[in-house]
């Protein structure tokens, strides 16, 4: 398994346009192949910070992905609104577990 973990930190009042954006872009996505978890969260302590979660099953559905036109879709309505500092990390799983 994969995790893709992350930032996207843009001024609040021009995060709030892309809220449509993100939400086709999550339902387009969650659907996907090899899609375990895919979410992005707005952090309650720091006004225009999105926190960005997800889980694949493999890099090659991975990549499959990071080819769709809804991914494409979403580089383009972020570019055109300016942009943002993104900070992203992939980390291979070797096994999961419960945590109680």
């Amino acid at each position: 398994m994969l995790i893709l973990s992350g930032t996207l930190k843009m001024p609040p009042e021009r995060l709030d346009a892309l809220e449509d954006a993100m939400n086709r872009l999550i339902a387009a996505t969650r659907p996907e192949e090899g899609c375990i978890v895919y979410s992005f969260g707005r952090d309650i302590t720091e006004p225009g910070l999105v926190r960005i979660y997800e889980e694949w099953e493999s890099r090659e559905l991975l990549a499959a992905h990071v080819k769709t036109a809804h991914v494409a879709e979403w580089h383009r309505v972020l570019a055109e609104a300016g942009g943002a500092e993104t900070s992203l990390k992939l980390v291979e799983v070797a096994a999961t577990e419960p945590f109680a």
